[in-house]
């Protein structure tokens, strides 16, 4: 449970220390890889909460979703179809279903 939290807290200053400026195009794939990022943090905490959590999934599954949201972006911009929605969509059900199970898990040890 340590694991996450330090990545997510070293993840929170550099990117607060870091001053970056995108463009119109990059805004997109931004916002993926933004959900993509989330999701594998609440998922590796969820992991870590229920006792599943390895480094190597946690590592494999982050470079996996982000390369294939990446690759959705890439194709739905050569098509001319916002395909990114459905990686927005994806990524953003998934980190409500970890919050959700956080949650219930809380709830469960505190009750």
């Amino acid at each position: 449970m340590v694991k996450p939290l330090i990545g997510l807290v070293i993840g929170i200053v550099l990117g607060t220390l870091t001053p970056l400026d995108f463009t119109g195009g990059y805004t997109k794939m931004f916002s993926v890889v933004l959900l993509v990022a989330l999701d594998s943090v609440f998922g590796g905490l969820r992991a870590a909460v229920n006792n599943h959590f390895s480094d190597t999934v946690f590592i494999t599954g982050f470079f996996t979703n982000a390369l294939f949201a990446a690759f959705l972006v890439f194709v739905g911009d050569g098509l001319g179809i916002d395909l990114y929605y459905v990686a927005l969509l994806v990524f953003g059900f998934r980190i409500f279903k970890n919050l959700a199970g956080l949650r219930r898990h809380l709830l469960k040890t505190h009750a």
